[in-house]
């Protein structure tokens, strides 16, 4: 039965990986995935537990005779709701700052970003909404943040060739920048929840390697333009439905927005609390904010029904959370089983390289799935605590401590590399619904740029591992 298990996952990943050409929803086949691999450890848990929970099942029997029910109420209090409540708090986390984001650009907090961009020069306008989506995907979640600058783009830029090359250095940049911090991607705030790592080394470590992806992807796209653009300035959007907020009241609710949001990290390490609570409470303040500011509108009833409920709790991004919360618990019945200790073990033996593992996790995320291969590598090792001096290899077990160089290799190397097709990312995919795009377009401009600025970022995160070590 593991063995079957194992067959489905691996099944899920390559129609994950082919999504795109087989026009299968990959939340679907997640959901499917998950679903008949818990059915399937169920039916045979006696097996399953006996192996691996062996101890924790007769602590919880207290004397009492072992039957089905008894292993059935046992997996399902002990295991599965384990796996579910790691999932549920990162998908808390997502629903919080997607309401944020959304919340903010409603209210026309991001308008600035048009006025900043307000050129006819290539590289200006690519590297000005670049930095803007390094910086903002740092924060807020890869996704909104990327689609909402390639609606900006789309209403200033004409060429549709040149949106595409813009719109995939906008890709590149949002999985670079949400790739150093712990609160700027799923697989990250994974990584912190579980206590592999801590914000501020997280984030010392990965912003340089993240910054050199982000250049060199930028520098070389920028290339490809022309020195003028063709561009149409459009007036800003008339928000008179929806907000009537001036210049100042904005400036405000981007603070108490983006502020709260950086206050996190010190409030987890404060409380001890999972981010998610931190996320809340400050989508709460800006929820109270938005409705003092909008007071006039709402008692007016000109408010529109669209701007009171925020966009991230509608269908397109409940799509998304849907696919992390089933590729955890997919990801979570697997290793259940045993095998991923297995593999890692038997990568130890043939590899013996956390270096080398970080390459073929940026190749696979490239391929399959961003958020999926960063989860399989995380779910192969545990974070290593306690003395390590008494193993012989204590250098290489050292990398999987907390605030280990493994975790910072996973997400800068699955974030970025899985920029190097389109479809292994959901900003790429955004990006070819919103354009058209094809794939084999991306490969021929695209891919082998992506591939120089994460290997020049691999190499800058192995250079600076070693001088700080």
């Amino acid at each position: 039965m593991a063995f079957i298990i194992v067959v489905l996952l691996l099944v899920g990943y390559l129609l994950i990986g082919t999504s795109h050409i087989t026009r299968v929803n990959r939340a679907a086949i997640a959901m499917f995935v998950c679903t008949m691999g818990w059915v399937m450890y169920i039916s045979y848990g006696t097996d399953f537990v006996m192996s691996q929970h062996a101890r924790g099942f007769l602590d919880f029997l207290s004397g009492e005779a072992p039957d089905s029910s008894n292993v059935k109420y046992y997996i399902y209090d002990d295991i599965f709701l384990t796996h579910v409540g790691k999932a549920a708090a990162v998908l808390l986390f997502l629903l919080s700052t997607m309401s944020i984001i959304e919340i903010l650009n409603n209210n026309g907090c991001f308008d600035f970003i048009s006025e900043w961009i307000r050129t006819r020069n290539s590289k200006r306008l690519l590297w000005t909404i670049t930095l803007a989506t390094f910086v903002i995907s740092a924060n807020l979640d890869n996704l909104t943040t990327t689609i909402m600058m390639l609606v900006i783009m789309r209403n200033v830029v004409q060429n549709r060739k040149q949106r595409l090359l813009i719109g995939s250095a906008v890709v590149m940049a949002a999985n670079a920048g949400g790739s150093f911090t712990v609160i700027g991607d799923p697989a990250s705030v994974v990584m912190w929840g579980d206590g592999a790592v801590t914000a501020s080394d997280f984030s010392g470590y990965l912003f340089l390697p993240a910054a050199t992806a982000w250049v060199m992807v930028t520098y070389l796209i920028g290339r490809s333009l022309p020195d003028r653009l063709d561009l149409e300035w459009r007036m800003a959007p008339y928000r008179g439905d929806d907000t009537n907020l001036n210049r100042w009241q904005r400036i405000v609710m981007l603070l108490v927005g983006i502020g709260g949001l950086w206050f996190i990290p010190t409030f987890h390490s404060i409380t001890k609390l999972s981010p998610f609570i931190g996320a809340l409470c400050v989508l709460s303040i800006l929820w109270v904010v938005n409705e003092v500011f909008n007071r006039k509108l709402y008692v007016a009833d000109q408010m529109t029904t669209g701007s009171r409920m925020p966009a991230a709790l509608q269908y397109g991004t409940i799509q998304q959370m849907l696919f992390v919360l089933a590729v955890m618990l997919g990801i979570g019945v697997a290793s259940e089983t045993g095998i991923f200790a297995m593999l890692a073990e038997y990568m130890d033996y043939q590899m013996h390289s956390v270096w080398g593992f970080g390459l073929i996790a940026g190749l696979l995320s490239g391929l399959i799935d961003t958020f999926v291969i960063a989860m399989t590598s995380i779910s192969m090792y545990p974070v290593m605590d306690g003395n390590l001096n008494q193993w012989a290899d204590s250098d290489y077990l050292s990398c999987f401590m907390q605030n280990g160089i493994f975790w910072k290799i996973i997400a800068y190397s699955t974030g970025v590399g899985g920029c190097i097709f389109c479809f292994a990312n959901v900003s790429g995919l955004a990006l070819m619904k919103m354009e058209r795009m094809k794939v084999s377009w991306y490969v021929r401009h695209c891919t082998w740029k992506v591939c120089v600025g994460w290997l020049s970022g691999y190499l800058v995160l192995f250079l600076e591992y070693f001088v700080m070590k």
